[in-house]
């Protein structure tokens, strides 16, 4: 148990909250702990009953019988797989952009299930993660069942066929691959290569509340605070600049504290000096200049000890 505990734990957190939602809702609802009838997506209950929870069970419910179980498991195996590769590459480090994909992605999805009657959302959710990274890693050449090999771009529709085969719905995977396709393009492909506007961006607040735990190398379970000099920042992250504002604060405070504890030695020193030399001979300008030296030597001394503690 403890193997496949560390196996869960290893999975990034947005991927391991998904497929484990994805294992326990059709659980419960195979176990009979709440009637399977809740959880599919009827607009007449959702829009006229306001049973607003339908569309969040209908993305992670899906029936598993006899004739269902393997195209569950199949696609269970592609969202750990690719939802994985995704948000440990694409994504890396950017947990609050790879959410605000998939929030774009869900409500659209929603919106299209609404609006052609589709009771359960979880395939076209994972087709639409799967699109977005074949997408990016285009070029790559995947393997597939019975050893087939071809560029990533075409592993969608690959897919599409293989579910329909295996008693998928073409639509399902259809409906997934349009909506990852309109996120790829809003946020990839209009913007960087057309030269269009960015109609997509990541809302202010998942940025601070998902980003902050990981911003300037602060890890939930890490079990220590690596020093400032060593943290790594994502430099795509809303707070890099800053983090990297107050490392070069610190190493200023720094030098200034170095540099004052020398200069407040070199001032002593020559105090000392010019008191032996005209120790007999001490006028009042003289001792103006002395009581000057002093006070400025406090002030370096007591500045520096500020800074260091």
């Amino acid at each position: 148990m403890s193997d496949i505990g560390d196996w869960f734990r290893s999975i990034p957190a947005i991927t391991r909250y998904w497929f484990a939602a994805t294992v326990a809702v059709p659980l419960v609802g195979k176990l009979g702990l709440i009637s399977p009838a809740y959880f599919f997506l009827w607009p007449e209950a959702f829009l006229y009953r306001f049973q607003i929870w339908r569309p969040i069970t209908a993305t992670f419910y899906f029936p598993v019988g006899p004739g269902t179980g393997f195209l569950y498991l199949v696609n269970l195996y592609f969202l750990y797989q690719y939802s994985t590769r995704l948000e440990t590459g694409a994504f890396d480090g950017r947990p609050a952009d790879y959410l605000f994909m998939l929030l774009f992605n869900w409500i659209c999805i929603v919106i299209t299930g609404l609006a052609m009657d589709m009771q359960l959302l979880m395939i076209p959710l994972i087709m639409s993660v799967l699109y977005v990274w074949a997408q990016l890693n285009r070029d790559m050449i995947v393997s597939f069942w019975f050893g087939t090999r071809f560029k990533a771009c075409y592993l969608p529709w690959v897919i599409l066929g293989f579910n329909y085969i295996i008693g998928g719905s073409v639509i399902n995977e259809l409906i997934g691959n349009l909506v990852g396709h309109l996120y790829f393009f809003l946020m990839f492909r209009y913007p960087m290569d057309l030269g269009g506007r960015n109609f997509l961006s990541t809302p202010q607040f998942l940025l601070r509340n998902v980003s902050s735990a990981q911003d300037c190398g602060l890890r939930r379970g890490a079990g220590r605070k690596e020093p400032w000099s060593q943290r790594k920042l994502d430099p795509g992250s809303a707070t890099s600049e800053l983090c990297a504002e107050v490392r070069m604060t610190l190493h200023g405070w720094k030098a200034l504290q170095s540099f004052s504890l020398g200069l407040s030695e070199e001032i002593t020193g020559l105090s000392l000096n010019f008191q032996r030399k005209h120790l007999i001979k001490t006028s009042k300008p003289r001792r103006m200049l002395l009581a000057l030296l002093g006070l400025l030597t406090e002030l370096l001394t007591d500045s520096a000890a500020v800074h260091q503690g």
